[in-house]
């Protein structure tokens, strides 16, 4: 089962850099990420979601290459490619897969203008190791999938990574 993280930062580098260097863990394999999206609440008050896999991009190139081999079928393969492609992208751009898109905007909101939150959909973690590479980038936890025990503890874990990072 996967756990859900929502850090919050005072500016939407700061998160990039954040999700930049979760990513990099994720290749080190200390973290296995389900989804990561960094959410920014620009100064006119709007959410924007940075998510890191695009669907539509999938789901075009899925599309376009089912649309050509049906195409061949009836001697019409560019035509075939041209509605698989449009149509894959349409329901690409209609699926949402890792963190709840409508969940995500919901919580941007509560942040401030100007600010960002990245969330992380965890499978599994190296704790020792993931929280002091990003205790320094500082944040706050906003929302945990995590009981409030282990919540609490994860709190402790990071204040003391900060400490140690100072």
């Amino acid at each position: 089962m996967s756990n859900l993280f929502a850090i919050a930062y005072p500016d939407l580098a700061t998160a990039q850099k954040v999700r930049d260097e979760t990513v990099g863990l994720q290749k080190q394999k200390l973290i296995e990420l389900e989804d990561i999206v960094v959410v920014e609440r620009r100064e006119d008050g709007k959410i924007k979601l940075h998510q890191m896999v695009s669907t539509t991009g999938a789901g075009a190139a899925t599309g376009a290459l089912w649309g050509g081999v049906i195409g061949l079928l009836f001697f019409m393969p560019f035509l075939g490619a041209a509605l698989g492609g449009a149509t894959g992208a349409a329901v690409g751009a209609s699926a949402d897969v890792g963190v709840d898109d409508t969940f995500m905007r919901q919580v941007g909101q509560h942040l401030q203008p100007g600010s960002a939150a990245v969330f992380l959909l965890v499978r599994k973690a190296t704790a020792d190791k993931v929280v002091p590479a990003l205790a320094p980038f500082g944040g706050e936890i906003i929302q945990t999938s995590l009981t409030t025990e282990e919540e609490e503890h994860l709190r402790e874990a990071v204040k003391a990574a900060q400490g140690a990072a100072v």
